[in-house]
């Protein structure tokens, strides 16, 4: 199955909004504009509001190989991974809603939320949120899991490493007002102890039902030099699996490297993991 049209015309730029550079966080001739509104501050979070989907926006896709399924709706979704951002390059061009992107404006891009749909996005090294609209696909390099734009990144403190490790929680037009159209003077923060609780990143190589699997699977990581690695045992609905992880890993740039090394390896590119 092949993505949609206008989504299939947008590849190249979100492979380029994905391959970050250490030396920002941005690709080449993408980042900010020379000259910055002064009140990006002052910009208002989204306002999660019921919205008719796009017609163009959800069907199912493949990109490189990889095929998604869009969701119906984002009710429920949460998860934890690593934030990019994207700037002046697409600003102004169709986004995969067929709207033109502002990048100081509260939106984002995503693989398979729904277009449009509405997420908190919450920093977790520095407790910072923003509630941003979905109206992109993307990004599909390099484990991210959600795009922001410049605004949205800008107030979560991340725009300078062009990274940061979020969590990301699917918000409804009927889910309780926790914030405001207009941001509260500080940041939103949350309470100390547990800002003060850092997020780990790991690497999951694989997960088995079979110990022997797992085992087979760490050995040969080891063997090629990738340590520390180890099998973690958990309960998935009463069968055990066995998950193989590396890490826990510094930054997000040097999970990038670890991976580049193990797909090099010709082994299958392991996932992001974040605890907390």
């Amino acid at each position: 199955m092949t993505a949609p049209r206008a989504l299939f015309l947008l590849l190249p730029m979100f492979f380029l909004a994905a391959c970050a550079t250490s030396g920002g966080g941005y690709y080449e001739d993408d980042g900010p504009h020379s000259r910055i509104p002064p009140n990006l501050a002052a910009i208002p979070d989204a306002v999660p509001r019921t919205e008719p989907l796009s017609k163009g926006g959800n069907r199912p896709y493949s990109v490189y190989g990889v095929s998604y399924q869009p969701l119906k709706t984002s009710r429920g979704y949460r998860e934890r991974g690593v934030a990019s951002w994207y700037g002046k390059k697409f600003h102004g061009r169709k986004t995969s809603n067929g709207e033109a992107y502002d990048m100081y404006a509260m939106t984002a891009a995503h693989k398979t939320l729904p277009l449009p749909s509405y997420v908190r996005v919450r920093n977790l090294n520095n407790g910072k949120s923003v509630v941003v609209r979905v109206n992109d696909r993307g990004p599909f390099l390099h484990n991210r899991l959600i795009d922001l734009s410049y605004a949205a990144a800008e107030r979560l403190g991340i725009v300078a490493s062009g990274t940061g490790i979020v969590e990301v929680e699917g918000l409804t037009g009927d889910s309780p007002p926790t914030v405001t159209a207009t941001p509260p003077a500080l940041p939103q923060v949350i309470p100390a102890a547990v800002a003060a609780e850092p997020p780990r990143l790991y690497l999951q190589a694989g997960a088995f039902t079979s110990r022997v699997n797992a085992d087979a699977l760490r050995d040969r990581l080891v063997d090629k030099g990738f340590t520390p690695v180890h099998v973690e045992p958990v309960d998935r609905d009463g069968t055990p699996l066995y998950r193989v992880r590396l890490g826990p890993v510094p930054n997000v740039e040097e999970s990038d490297r670890l991976v580049a090394r193990i797909t090099a390896q010709g082994l299958p590119a392991p996932i992001v993991v974040v605890e907390q």
